[in-house]
């Protein structure tokens, strides 16, 4: 190669890397904003709202309930997409996968985001940190349910009879590293008591089997055990939430029966990919306050056993970290393992 031609390939290498840096001078201020987001013109096509269950459970319920309205106020259908399986994994992975640009949410239950975790032999597929919280939807107390026939009628003689008695009173669950289970756990850790358990695959055998007899007691969201309760088969001794149920009134929590710790609520909240961008995170927990303040959303969540219970993004990701800890201490002393 001639010097002539080896000074004309280096004007050429000099202009091509200047152009070079100007294209990469220009398009770090683009992909900044990029990577901020914008919520102008969110959404401009139907959302997708994955539910970890089969239709017709209260995560399920609570998914479908906030579509309809949150879906009116954005001008955009919330279609509502059933991936149960895989203790919540197929739907949380599907929406760890997604874009992050505010089209594929979940309605997360917290029995598969947090005590799943907790108890599973393998490590999770997804991490808690793939999600983002957008904001809790519904929260619904579990209930402590027995056989009407027992010689039990609050948590104070459900105490003094369990530990007459160790390991003579059963409990039913959803099956093993279910929230029941952990619940159930729980309570014996709390209350120095020694039950029996037995697991089943799902909440109607187990509520079959209290009913026909097989098991004496269990735990669960109201709105199964209700018609129950009212006919006089099964009687409910507390519910494990920090208030009273409005739907049960009368019936007094576990911290009034003397187990304060003992705060097994359940919580039913939207998360989106990790890394949305926070305007759009900002919109939809914004919308989403305005529906869970109505009063049509309130009654019906009443109707089902549940309280109405917003909550934005840092205090939902604040209240998760809680409740991981309490569940947390709870598996480590119990040992307790999902199948």
């Amino acid at each position: 190669m001639t010097p002539t031609h080896t000074r004309r390939l280096s004007r050429r290498a000099i202009a091509t890397g200047a152009l070079g840096a100007m294209a990469l001078a220009l398009a770090g201020p683009l992909h900044a904003e990029n990577s901020q987001g914008s919520a102008s013109g969110y959404p401009n096509r139907p959302v997708m709202l994955m539910v970890p269950t089969a239709a017709g459970g209260t995560t399920d319920l609570a998914a479908r309930m906030l579509g309809v309205q949150l879906g009116t106020a954005l001008g955009q259908t919330i279609v509502v997409d059933n991936k149960g399986g895989a203790n919540g994994a197929i739907a949380a992975m599907a929406v760890k996968r997604a874009e992050p640009d505010g089209y594929t949410l979940l309605m997360q239950y917290s029995g598969y985001h947090v005590i799943t975790p907790l108890v599973s032999k393998q490590p999770p597929q997804w991490q808690m940190n793939d999600l983002t919280p957008v904001a809790n939807v519904l929260s619904a107390p579990q209930i402590v349910v027995i056989r009407a026939d027992l010689p039990i009628r609050n948590m104070a003689e459900l105490i003094a009879y369990a530990k007459a008695h160790p390991g003579k009173l059963n409990y039913a669950s959803s099956g093993n590293g279910s929230l029941q289970h952990a619940t159930g756990a729980m309570l014996e850790q709390q209350a120095g008591i020694r039950l029996t358990h037995v697991p089943y695959k799902g909440t109607g055998p187990a509520l079959q089997d209290l009913l026909g007899g097989t098991v004496d007691l269990t735990f669960g969201t109201a709105p199964p055990f209700v018609p129950h309760i009212q006919s006089g088969k099964l009687r409910v001794l507390a519910t494990t939430g920090k208030t009273r149920l409005p739907s049960l009134p009368d019936v007094p929590t576990t911290a009034e029966a003397g187990l304060p710790k003992l705060d097994a609520t359940s919580w039913f909240g939207v998360f989106a990919p990790a890394r949305t961008p926070k305007p759009i995170i900002d919109k939809l927990t914004t919308e989403i306050a305005k529906v869970v303040a109505s009063p049509s959303f309130k009654q019906k969540a009443l109707e089902q056993g549940a309280v109405a219970d917003y909550l934005p993004p840092q205090q939902f990701a604040d209240a998760i970290k809680v409740q991981t800890a309490q569940w947390a201490e709870v598996v480590k002393a119990t040992g307790i393992e999902a199948d």
